[in-house]
């Protein structure tokens, strides 16, 4: 074939592929978020009302249509306003960066910030406004910033005569795991605000009634139910698709490693944030990867397998040094025991490379809602012993948990 026809057949097919290419559709989920639920047949207990909407990226239907957008298409509902948390309304603010208020340019809705100067809605930012909506997906971890965003925001809606309601989503992680430590409320913090379990097994749902009840918020509280969600089920049994969450959470695998290594920053050791793979290192200047990987391997913890690896991030406090670790390839989610598999790799490395260890006492207290984790550390026991040391609170609130699951 000449040059000219081979370029003409070769367009035509290009052009034919594209005139047929109409996208494939979404794999049918095998659960009905809440948000679905509200949109195709809840919705009209909210019409005429005036509505304000908590949501972040991940705020979205199953068929991946944000919620405000799928309410706005009900003439009747009236979206006031929007209220965006960390990483702001579209996600694209940094981790720890104030966001401030604006108008979002795609609705023309105010959208106010919880994540600047207030964390609580005002009741000037309430104004109008009769029902409070949130939806944002959680994932799994006390120590997640939406999770307490969204008690502000039950407190403001207590205080002010709003309605609450939680478009409930599933737990990534399952929902029958539960991992302490339970935080202490000496450690109360934007970080983690109750005493409940690093990793609760809760939805964002029962989280919420939890908080109402038990905690005393007082909410006019209405939770939106999934359908076909079970307890036994983590991400992928859904079929949903995964939207991060915010800039370190870009697949619903990293949900799993976050509770492993997201609070190991402030005992020294780099946790893979800042580079390709968020959650998925642990490492830092002066660690052999290979014999950190050799011991981890040898104490056969349950669904992970550790490789030595080298790093150097491309962000943040370690940018542009050159890290080495292990990295963790966690092939069974299911039997992967997250927390205490971080606080073996934390006995590992203060027994391997103790002067890698360099602890920020207030931080790491903080972040685990403990002192007895750092205590630990620096009294030599070994990860059993500091698991088990949590074992009583976390049994109480397992029980407690009992009293609001909904599935």
């Amino acid at each position: 074939m000449r040059r000219s026809g081979f370029l003409g057949a070769t367009a035509a097919l290009t052009l034919g592929s594209f005139a047929r290419g109409a996208a494939e559709p979404l794999p049918r989920a095998r659960i009905r978020l809440g948000d679905d639920v509200l949109v195709d047949e809840t919705w009209t207990e909210l019409a005429g009302r005036g509505v304000g909407v908590i949501a972040n990226q991940s705020g979205v239907t199953s068929r991946l249509e944000t919620i405000v957008d799928a309410l706005q298409r009900r003439t009747k509902l009236r979206v006031k306003a929007i209220f965006a948390p960390e990483h702001g309304f579209r996600g694209d603010r940094s981790a720890g960066t104030t966001v401030a208020s604006y108008v979002d340019a795609e609705t023309g809705i105010p959208v106010y910030s919880l994540y600047g100067a207030a964390r609580h809605p005002s009741a000037a930012m309430l104004e109008g406004i009769d029902v409070l909506l949130f939806d944002i997906q959680d994932v799994g971890s006390r120590a997640y910033t939406f999770v307490s965003t969204m008690a502000y925001a039950m407190e403001s809606a207590s205080r002010f005569g709003k309605e609450f309601w939680v478009l409930d989503r599933p737990n990534p992680t399952g929902g029958d795991a539960v991992e302490g430590p339970v935080l202490e409320p000496a450690f109360e913090s934007f970080i983690g605000l109750y005493p409940i379990a690093m990793r609760h097994g809760m939805t964002i749902g029962e989280l919420a009634g939890l908080f109402n009840d038990h905690f005393g918020i007082g909410a006019k509280l209405h939770v939106v139910k999934m359908r076909g969600w079970e307890r036994s089920m983590i991400w992928p049994d859904t079929a949903l698709q995964w939207v991060q969450t915010s800039p370190n959470v870009p697949t619903w695998q990293t949900t799993f490693a976050l509770l492993c290594t997201g609070l190991i920053d402030n005992a020294g050791i780099n946790n893979g944030t800042g580079f390709t793979k968020p959650f998925f290192y642990a490492g830092g200047v002066d660690i052999n990867g290979a014999q950190l990987a050799e011991h981890l391997n040898a104490r056969n913890l349950p669904g992970v397998w550790f490789r030595a690896a080298a790093w150097s991030p491309m962000s943040g406090f370690w940018k542009d040094r050159e890290l080495s670790g292990v990295e963790l390839d966690v092939f069974d989610e299911r039997s992967f025991e997250a927390v205490p598999a971080a606080v073996e790799l934390l006995v590992a490395v203060r027994s391997l490379f103790p002067d890698a260890l360099r602890v920020k006492a207030a931080d790491l207290d903080r972040d685990w809602g403990t002192a007895s984790l750092r205590e630990g550390l620096l009294a030599g026991k070994s990860a059993a012993a500091i698991v088990d040391g949590w074992s009583g609170s976390v049994e109480r609130f397992k029980t407690l948990r009992e009293r609001y699951l909904l599935y």
